[in-house]
């Protein structure tokens, strides 16, 4: 097989299968793949990149290049068809997943498919419950929504009571620069937006806190991307959602974000923020040895700085504001706060080093490998879901 600039690509089947390592191929020349696949991999010997292919063929050869790919091929189909490659890697334009993923599961490839998984719920049907996968012997098929898969993900949730919540928000604000006006997440007929970019976090992240899909979209609004590019593009977005026991979801997204900053002359400065999650909880009764005239009473707020990032940094802060009143009056005898800094980078099996990536990876090859992972997993029904949530925000815009 000839490569796109001319030269010979080495078969695929070369060292095939040395220690039975899960060879994977690139669909795309991505920016995203090294943090999201290449970069884990390196730590899991029995993961190999083998193969990238793309349209470009002289940006290709470069890109295998520098990240030491063996075997560069000219188009996504020579990919698919070649045997020796045992899963794949999609994170091409969202437009392009349910084409591509559909043809890698009828091609028998375990595929590790970028977030959104697909442009709608429609889609996300379609490809989800797809025949492929309802075989017994079915292919894997995992969308990449990598942050769950963290150990300070699981410790948020293991400090919130869902059946307490009475509201959670969750914000993004990637800085203005930082996502290119001109490139594919900024088309519309490529799917693009913020919502369908950084948004899709957020929206996952109110999913997993509530464990629940929302009863109702109560509100919606984005921001245009500015005038001279793609006018149907959302740079911001902001939505909210009416979750079981009338408790209340919000997203705040915007991969543009500028000013926001106490100084003046400062509206067009690119906006530093971490991203922030913050939940709040109804009052509770708490027992305790009190005159029987008294109640002692808690309220608990969990934030969690930089949730969707956590491996470069987190904090978990955990606050409870307790009151003591009288009941017949409610009177306040006495009030005091507790406020708990909690971190978890590494979990039971893990490293410090590792990030949310390397951890999603560790379930991926355990499900390929038919072994027991930690359970963690985003399953068929969640990304259906989840573009369903999403759908439902922009029919209200």
């Amino acid at each position: 097989m000839r490569d796109p600039i001319g030269g010979t690509t080495r078969p695929a089947t070369r060292g095939k299968s040395q220690n039975n390592a899960i060879r994977f191929g690139l669909l795309g020349a991505t920016d995203i793949a090294p943090v999201a696949l290449i970069t884990p991999a390196k730590t899991r010997p029995d993961v190999i990149i083998a193969a990238v292919a793309a349209r470009d063929g002289k940006k290709a050869a470069a890109y295998a290049k520098k990240y030491k790919i063996p075997i560069v091929l000219s188009n996504y189909q020579a990919l698919l068809d070649d045997p020796a490659i045992d899963a794949v890697y999609i994170a091409l334009p969202n437009a392009y997943h349910l084409k591509w993923a559909t043809k890698a599961l009828d091609a028998g490839k375990r595929i590790l498919l970028e977030k959104p998984p697909v442009a709608n719920a429609e889609e996300a049907a379609t490809l989800f419950r797809s025949p492929p996968l309802s075989k017994p012997d079915s292919p894997v098929l995992l969308e990449a929504m990598h942050f769950p898969f963290h150990p300070a993900w699981q410790k948020l949730l293991s400090l919130i009571d869902q059946e307490n919540i009475v509201q959670a928000r969750s914000t993004q604000h990637a800085p203005r620069g930082l996502v290119p006006l001109y490139g594919n997440m900024c088309k519309f007929n490529l799917a693009g937006g913020c919502l369908m970019g950084l948004g899709t976090y957020n929206v996952a992240s109110l999913r997993q806190v509530f464990r629940a899909d929302p009863v109702e979209c109560l509100d919606a609004s984005c921001n245009r991307i500015s005038p001279g590019n793609d006018q149907e593009i959302d740079r911001a977005f902001y939505g909210t959602w009416m979750f079981a026991n009338d408790a209340v979801g919000s997203i705040e997204a915007d991969m543009t974000a500028d000013g926001g900053y106490s100084w003046p002359l400062t509206g067009e400065i690119p906006t530093i923020a971490l991203p922030k999650l913050t939940i709040k909880h109804r009052e509770v009764v708490v027992e305790g040895d009190l005159p029987s005239d008294q109640e002692h009473l808690v309220t608990k707020t969990v934030i969690m700085w930089a949730w969707s990032f956590p491996f470069f940094y987190h904090r978990i802060d955990v606050e409870n504001k307790h009151t003591v009143r009288t009941k017949s009056d409610g009177k306040t005898v006495k009030q005091w706060t507790e406020i708990a800094y909690v971190k978890d980078y590494a979990g039971d099996k893990g490293v410090n080093s590792w990030t949310s990536y390397r951890f999603q990876l560790e379930e991926f090859v355990a499900k390929i490998r038919r072994k027991p992972g930690s359970g963690l997993w985003v399953e068929a029904e969640d990304s259906i879901s989840q573009m369903k949530m999403i759908d439902t925000v922009y029919t209200k815009a």
